[in-house]
């Protein structure tokens, strides 16, 4: 019988395989055709692996033999092409890294094939992650899965897009400013951003290293729970990384539900249709018996600048190794500084080129303490805001981005209005907190909107909770 690959979700599939009416092989070879039918319209994957059907008869094999279903047993996998895995190509969307082969693999890879995972291929992506709608990448623009004119959101797009049309069951992405929840909004996912430190960073490849997080998108929140609780927790390799809280609270009944909406959230630049969506969201929750509490987090608005001062610091820091000599491909030159000059210069693209100047700029000596030494004292005190808040409320709430999702082109040479597009996700990478955008009905056009929220440091669990509350309001 053949697999329903549009409600197919991690729970049906586990049921499949218990029930014995289906296999890996046959779930691997679904989504293989379907790559193979829309990928070239879509180029949502840079790649698809050879060996993930074999990998597939392996995981039959297993269930062959008796052996018990592991947590994501034949679950196939999207993954951003800033994720390494052994053997594989792992470019992160430049021509920097184009033929660079990963010599081993991250490990939030290495516990999902422990758990049974496949990984179908690597997705595309904005270049070193640098982008908010998947345009910047060095190989070409990924489209929208149900709207190929417009963006499928960035920087994670390839992966938001295969899981969006149906390419892989659910996927990875990395999340630095939103560009899990961003994108997992655009295509009417449901995308997570840990806490920060909850999930291991070995392997990925950095952009801004005190703001990058490994997340899931998926279909449903329960797909992206039980991605999490594979990838989760301490890493030896990773020293940001700590153990994960078991004692977790039981969230209590939705008419006791306390949940925060910032005064002053909704300004100019936020479309009317998002505006309508949110508010007719906040609705159904006081319908349901919550409690909707104005709050005030003074720094919010300061969020998205301090960001564009600390992120590009540290892309300057951290992609001060890709020079040609000990990283990344080679130009060559008649000097060591010509050929330094023309490596990055014909191998970075002009957001990360963008990035990296503004980036030294602002850690120069006559420019440090004006501007970045204020960003961090700003997301210190963000940090003290949303404390003062989780004393109020239980969760904190606001829309996923300004708009839907943008036509290709709209954004692309005004870098200000595409660096907007992460004024509500930004807040949560600045201060470290869990977030989760769940999908919020579409607009008249058929694009989604998407909900967002924002919990106190390793509750995920709370916002697992929210989410499926959510979704059944």
């Amino acid at each position: 019988m053949p697999i329903d690959l549009q409600t197919l979700t991690i729970a049906s599939w586990r049921a499949q395989l218990v029930a014995k009416t289906a296999r890996v092989v046959d779930l691997v070879e679904a989504y293989q055709t379907e790559i193979v039918r829309r990928n070239g319209e879509l180029n949502a994957y840079l790649e698809v692996f050879d060996q993930a059907k074999q990998i597939a008869e392996q995981s039959d094999q297993w269930l062959e033999k008796g052996n018990p279903l592991r947590p994501l047993e034949g679950v196939p996998l999207a993954v951003k092409d800033n994720i390494l895995i052994a053997g594989e190509i792992c470019s992160a969307g430049s021509k920097m890294l184009a033929t660079y082969r990963a010599t081993y693999s991250a490990t939030v890879i290495k516990r999902l094939a422990q758990a049974g995972a496949i990984m179908l291929g690597r997705t595309n992506m904005d270049e070193f992650a640098m982008g908010s709608s998947t345009e910047n990448s060095a190989f070409g623009p990924t489209h929208h899965p149900t709207d190929p004119t417009r963006v499928p959101g960035g920087s994670s797009g390839g992966t938001a897009s295969a899981v969006g049309a149906n390419l892989a069951l659910a996927g990875l992405g990395s999340d630095t400013a939103g560009s899990v929840r961003q994108p997992a909004s655009f295509c009417g996912l449901v995308g997570l951003k840990p806490t920060y430190g909850a999930v291991s960073r070995s392997g990925l490849i950095a952009m801004a290293s005190s703001l990058d997080q490994i997340g899931p998108m998926a279909k449903t929140v329960a797909d992206v729970e039980a991605i999490f609780s594979v990838i989760v927790g301490r890493d030896p390799l990773d020293s940001t990384t700590v153990e994960y809280p078991k004692v977790k609270n039981i969230l209590p009944a939705i008419k006791n539900i306390r949940l925060g909406v910032p005064e002053g959230l909704i300004g100019d630049g936020v479309s009317e249709a998002v505006k309508n969506n949110f508010t007719a969201a906040l609705d159904r929750w006081r319908l349901a018996g919550a409690k909707i509490v104005p709050i005030t987090l003074p720094r919010l608005a300061d969020a998205l600048a301090a960001y564009y001062i600390i992120s590009p610091a540290e892309v300057s820091s951290n992609l001060a190794r890709f020079d040609g000599m000990r990283y990344g491909d080679r130009v060559a030159g008649a000097t060591l500084r010509e050929e330094y000059e023309k490596t990055r210069g014909q191998k970075f693209g002009r957001e990360v080129r963008r990035r990296i100047m503004l980036g030294t700029y602002v850690l120069s000596a006559g420019y440090y303490d004006a501007y970045y030494r204020r960003a961090l004292a700003t997301r210190d005190l963000l940090i003290t805001d949303f404390a003062t808040a989780f004393r109020q409320v239980d969760a904190v709430v606001m829309p996923t981005t300004p708009t839907t999702a943008f036509a290709l082109g709209e954004k692309v040479t005004d870098p200000l209005q595409m660096y907007l597009a992460d004024v509500f996700t930004v807040p949560a990478n600045i201060a470290g907190l869990p977030a989760l955008s769940v999908p919020n009905g579409v607009d008249q056009t058929g694009l989604p909107f998407g909900f967002q929220l924002v919990a106190p440091s390793f509750r995920e669990d709370l916002l697992f909770q929210l989410g499926k509350q959510h979704a059944n309001l």
